[in-house]
C-alpha cells in the first residue's frame, strides 16, 4: 500500500514561511536540503509523520500564481475555537468559523487561513472523519 508522506508548495521567502507554519501549526524544520538552484525545507511535528515540503527556487523574486487548480491543505485540531482565538492574537487573520451540518449532525467545524504566499489552509475541529 502507498503511504502519503508529504505535500509540496513553492514559497518565496523561506524565513517568512517557516515562521508562519511554526506559529500557526507548531511545525518545525525536520530537514533542509540545498541544491544549486533550489532548496527543500521539510516541516513536521510530533502529531503526524506527514510533512510539508517548502520549495524555494533561488533567484525568484515574483510571487507564484496559484492558479485555479490549487485547493487547500487541511489540518485538524482539538479545540477549533481556541485555535481561532490564538490565530487572531498572533495576527494571522483567520477567516470566520463555519459549521457544516448534515442529516442533523455536525459534519465539520472549520476556518481557513492563508499563508504568506496565499496558500489556503483549512483548520478543522477533530470530529467524525476528520481526526
Amino acid at each position: 500500500m502507498a503511504k502519503m508522506i508529504h505535500s509540496m508548495i513553492r514559497v518565496l521567502d523561506e524565513a517568512r514561511s517557516v515562521d508562519f507554519y511554526s506559529k500557526a501549526f507548531g511545525l518545525a524544520v525536520a530537514d533542509r536540503v540545498t541544491f544549486p538552484t533550489f532548496t527543500l525545507i521539510y516541516l513536521s511535528n510530533a502529531e503526524t509523520g506527514f510533512e510539508l515540503e517548502l520549495t524555494i527556487n533561488q533567484g525568484r523574486s515574483e510571487p507564484y500564481a496559484l492558479g485555479e487548480g490549487y485547493g487547500h491543505l487541511a489540518v485538524s485540531v482539538d479545540e477549533l475555537r481556541d485555535e481561532h482565538a490564538r490565530f487572531t492574537e498572533l495576527g494571522l487573520n483567520p477567516g470566520k468559523i463555519v459549521e457544516l451540518n448534515r442529516d442533523g449532525r455536525l459534519f465539520a467545524l472549520f476556518f481557513f487561513v492563508s499563508d504568506p504566499d496565499g496558500y489556503r489552509i483549512e483548520v478543522m475541529q477533530r470530529n467524525g472523519r476528520f481526526q
